[in-house]
């Protein structure tokens, strides 16, 4: 238990002994007033309940900590706060507690399974995709880290009218040509034909037009637009010949999504395909029309009523009997909890599908599925570069491989122009510029509430100094060349050593670091964690700078100053490991 867990546990046994009040939690902050202290408590909501004035409630909870514990050393009270100054023993005992706790994991007997990614397989990720896959890794490996036992997941779509468009295009203009044949990436390869199916397409809706058809019809009746959706219904009959250009196709996709995956550094546990789960959710249609929950139109069409919920009508089957989209998920969400032992349920997916979510949820619950209580969506905003908005069917999108690779050779080009890394091998530096381009990108991305839209600037995430990735990184290998410098070996350290200021807000900050990740948890956050780490690097480089440590010559200040270095920089990396952000050790 770190020094804020000691005293905010005191100060409720306090409330409860002294005031008689129980069940109220007060809030203790770090403080960052002018008042002498480390700690602050808001004592505002004691107040109506004791019906005494803040200054003689902080009185009396100030004299109960000095009285009552042995590290409360002193206090003062400003209006509503209280600013509690604790021991330098108390400070030294949680320091040399926190190396382990940094490391230690208190398990918990809950699994959750988060989805994301979950592309469709016409066309290579994108920007989007990026936000997407970064914030579900992230939120992943933050629950790992606060003792949840996770499955990473996604769903694939990778059947529908918009596969058969590539698929379509590629029979019209490709000539046989394949991805490897080509030495085009498979997924760029296939959404090309996806693009050549859309100019096509607009191509014979104006010269059905110029003959004198409306839009509405000319869209309807453009001869590849008939043709793609011929080939949808063939597939969906099992026609060999499709089936069998549907999965080459989708092979040369995959190889190219496994291929961003690893550079992009996520990964996945379970993989499901749309084509096998698109059936799934017909049964519980029929299972809700028993039970009454769902209803059935002359036409033939099953609807459900969620009007009590504040919602509409929602369709779930169609009057020919096929499903639609919100059936598909109602199966596969079922499916997931039947075969995994999992109590959570976490939809990585953009804002955009609010409404649907809602539905969802709302519709498994009319269904009588206790487990849909357990149902998250982690809704997030739209991320765009500074041009502006993407479009796949015009080929405008941003893709991920390219700026991936952008951001690597903006990190080359700013860490020769600011003369870093001079003295790594060329194999070291390119490895460095992949480190740090990369974490660049996913630090930009992560420190921005998942709730907020956000624009992606690439050349202001590069950058080595301000809330960036190349800032953190830099002061992880600055801590590592401090420590090979001084031949550093870890010691035990005195507990009866004066600490400074810089030196006591430092291991505040460390100690926040196990609060910092519950909290990430708890909000499906990464921004909590990025924030976190950027806080902590920043209290380092004011401890830095406030402090000589190579040149010190008392020795017990020396290894004071390093064994907080060393840990430090393995806080460090462990908050940027749950980002999924790797570090370089000299820079």
């Amino acid at each position: 238990m770190n020094i804020k867990d000691n005293l905010q546990q005191k100060i409720t046994e306090i409330i409860q002994n002294v005031f008689q009040i129980h069940d109220l939690k007060l809030e203790v902050q770090d403080n960052k007033t002018a008042f002498d202290g480390d700690f602050t408590v808001v004592i505002f909501p004691l107040v109506k309940l004791v019906k005494k004035g803040p200054e003689q409630i902080g009185m009396e909870l100030g004299s109960a900590l000095t009285t009552e514990t042995d590290f409360v050393e002193s206090y003062n009270v400003v209006k509503g706060f209280v600013n509690v100054k604790i021991s330098d023993a108390h400070f030294m005992n949680n320091f040399a507690s926190l190396t382990k706790s940094v490391d230690e994991v208190e398990p918990k007997d809950e699994t959750v399974m988060v989805e994301y990614s979950s592309p469709n397989t016409n066309k290579p990720l994108h920007l989007g995709h990026i936000r997407n896959n970064l914030l579900g890794y992230s939120v992943a490996q933050i629950l790992k880290a606060d003792g949840y036992n996770v499955i990473k997941t996604q769903i694939i779509n990778d059947r529908g009218i918009h596969i058969c468009k590539s698929m379509l295009a590629w029979q019209m203009f490709a000539d046989q040509t394949t991805a490897a044949g080509t030495g085009v990436k498979g997924d760029k390869f296939v959404g090309n034909y996806y693009v050549a199916f859309d100019k096509q397409y607009k191509k014979e809706i104006a010269e059905l037009m110029a003959d004198g058809n409306d839009e509405d019809t000319a869209k309807k009746q453009a001869p590849i637009m008939l043709e793609a959706q011929k080939m949808l219904l063939d597939w969906e009959k099992g026609d060999e010949k499709v089936r069998n250009l549907w999965a080459e196709m989708n092979s040369w996709v995959y190889d190219g999504f496994n291929q961003t995956y690893a550079r992009l550094g996520v990964d996945f546990d379970q993989v499901q395909y749309e084509s096998d789960t698109y059936i799934l959710g017909k049964d519980l249609i029929q299972e809700g029309l028993i039970k009454g929950v769902l209803y059935r139109k002359e036409d033939g069409s099953v609807w459900c009523d969620l009007t009590e919920e504040g919602l509409d009508h929602k369709l779930l089957l169609r009057s020919d009997g096929t499903s639609v989209y919100m059936t598909q998920d109602l199966g596969t969400a079922v499916e997931r909890f039947k075969k995994n032992n999992i109590q959570k349920l976490i939809y990585t997916v953009g804002n955009e599908q609010d409404y649907h979510f809602d539905i969802l949820f709302k519709i498994l619950k009319k269904l009588g599925y206790e487990w849909a209580d357990n149902l998250e969506h982690l809704s997030y905003g739209m991320v765009e570069l500074p041009e502006g908005k993407m479009k796949s069917r015009e080929g405008t999108v941003v893709d991920a491989d390219d700026l991936m690779e952008e951001m690597v050779v903006t990190a080359r080009e700013k860490a020769e122009e600011l003369g870093k890394m001079e003295t790594l091998s060329p194999e070291e530096k390119e490895r460095s510029y992949e480190v740090i381009g990369l974490g660049a990108l996913k630090y930009f991305m992560l420190k921005v509430d998942p709730k907020k839209k956000m624009l992606f600037n690439p050349a202001e995430s590069i950058d080595f100094n301000g809330n960036t990735g190349p800032f953190i990184q830099y002061t992880y290998a600055r801590i590592q060349s401090l420590l090979q410098k001084a031949e550093y070996i870890p010691q035990a350290i005195q507990s009866d050593y004066k600490l400074n200021e810089s030196e006591k807000e430092l291991i505040t900050q460390l100690a926040n670091y196990r609060e910092s990740v519950s909290k990430a948890a708890a909000a499906l956050s990464p921004a909590l964690v990025a924030n976190y780490v950027y806080d902590l690097v920043k209290a380092y480089n004011s401890f830095y700078q406030n402090n000589p440590i190579l040149k010190q010559h008392d020795e017990v200040a020396k290894q004071v100053r390093l064994e907080l270095s060393a840990l430090t920089a393995k806080t460090i990396k462990k908050a940027l490991e749950l980002l999924g952000i790797g570090i370089v050790n000299r820079m």
